[in-house]
């Protein structure tokens, strides 16, 4: 999962009513009509229906440049209406349709408040569907158990179709409480690796994350590090790859995306038995740094920044200092910053992925999506950098791909991370190209 992920569009409500509701109807058309209204690039009549959280969420032009983002991702809408729903909640009036795009289908969710104004609007994108280049025939899959002692995590072990023994993967997630397809939207990049691998002939074990399947325990916990978060069940869900009937046990491998690829040297330093890591999308620099490089990018995805805009970048930067400051005794405090314990941060600190990746022999593989906003080319280049010269590593990327390793155009945003896609084939061939030499 990204490092730094916003909502498409805000989904702002008010509760304080004062009038009575617009009947069904009203608002149906009303919905239709907004949809209309941003088609037409009217989005100043859409504007002009927002209440005040609305309007603070989303300042003049921003409607206007998230709905361009959405077009350039999805492609032309075809027809919307379909499906209307009208929901009553609390004060509100929800009118949900479905609208079909050229390569994506959404619920558009309205909501209007007691004054009949706009005080919501969200996509949301429909369903998973199995890649094109994934064959049922070729694997199985069942649910498994796995991680460090005491943190038992569930997960899908996806084995090729024969007797094998077959090469194996572990997939390392990102930061965040993440599932074990890596869900982002209507997309599992960890799903689409998963049956591609190994309808390829490589077994796949993927896993949901600690923190998502124990988050109330770890933040009772008061303290967390990155060992406890990803190393460990990453070193764990290797070692139950080991002895599992048709694995080749001397063929194990791990592969770390987004902070799961910055710890992949960490992982492999705690596992000597590993056969290879794949590091996808892995930032080569401090977390709080990209942290703040993604707000500015952010801000001035549609050539304007805001004076709130602004004001959230100084705020990040704010809290990138306070953690760059932090000393063990914040640690013994319990100080939170970034939603994550002053020990998390600790235990990064210092830590160069790439510089770590040198003290390592096993084979490499890198890879990165030019078009990755939030682990940018720049990260890239160090890590082929800090490894130039060694015959065991190979890095490649690839020009219309982004963080999720999925395929756009133009400047990558977050707004098609909620576009309906796949991990292309040329990457689920290079890794299992990769494995199999």
């Amino acid at each position: 999962m990204p490092l730094l992920i916003t909502a498409l569009l805000a989904l702002v409500t008010n509760t304080r009513a004062q009038s009575p509701a617009a009947p069904a109807a009203d608002v149906t058309a009303r919905a239709a009509a907004i949809v209309a209204a941003l088609t037409a690039k009217d989005a100043a009549s859409v504007e002009a229906q927002f209440d005040d959280k609305m309007k603070a969420a989303l300042p003049p032009g921003r409607i206007a440049a998230m709905w361009e983002g959405l077009a350039a991702q999805a492609g032309v809408l075809r027809r919307c209406g379909v499906n209307v729903r009208v929901r009553a909640i609390a004060d509100k009036r929800m009118v949900i349709q479905t609208c079909e795009f050229e390569r994506a289908t959404f619920d558009v969710q309205f909501a209007f408040d007691a004054s009949n104004r706009l005080s919501g609007l969200a996509f949301r994108p429909l369903g998973y569907t199995p890649p094109p280049y994934a064959d049922p025939h070729a694997f199985s899959e069942r649910d498994v158990t796995v991680g460090a002692e005491g943190w038992p995590l569930p997960g899908t072990l996806t084995m090729p179709t024969g007797d094998g023994p077959f090469p194996a993967v572990v997939l390392v997630h990102g930061s965040g409480a993440n599932d074990r397809d890596e869900t982002v939207g209507p997309n599992k990049p960890f799903e689409d690796l998963a049956l591609g691998l190994a309808t390829r002939g490589v077994a796949v074990l993927r896993y949901d994350k600690r923190t998502k399947v124990f988050g109330e325990r770890m933040r009772a916990a008061g303290s967390m590090t990155v060992k406890d978060e990803t190393v460990d069940d990453a070193v764990a869900a290797a070692a139950f790859l080991r002895a599992q009937p048709r694995i080749d046990a001397a063929r194990v491998f791990v592969l770390g995306h987004s902070l799961g690829g910055m710890l992949v040297p960490r992982i492999a330093a705690s596992d000597r038995t590993l056969a290879g890591a794949i590091v996808m999308a892995g930032p080569a620099r401090p977390v709080e740094q990209i942290i703040v490089e993604q707000a500015r990018y952010l801000a001035a995805l549609d050539g304007t920044v805001t004076a709130a805009e602004q004001q959230q970048i100084d705020d990040t930067a704010r809290v990138a200092a306070q953690i760059g400051a932090l000393t063990p005794g914040d640690a013994a405090a319990g100080t939170r910053l970034l939603n994550a314990p002053a020990s998390y941060w600790l235990d990064l600190r210092g830590y160069d992925a790439p510089s770590a990746a040198k003290t390592l022999t096993l084979p490499l593989l890198i890879l990165q999506g030019e078009r990755d906003y939030q682990v940018t080319l720049e990260d890239f280049g160090r890590w082929k950098a800090a490894l130039a010269g060694r015959a065991n590593v190979t890095a490649r990327s690839y020009a219309a791909l982004n963080h999720e390793f999925m395929p756009g155009s133009g400047k990558s945003g977050p707004a098609e991370y909620e576009v309906a896609s796949h991990v292309p084939p040329q990457v689920v061939d290079d890794i299992a190209g990769w494995i199999a030499r």
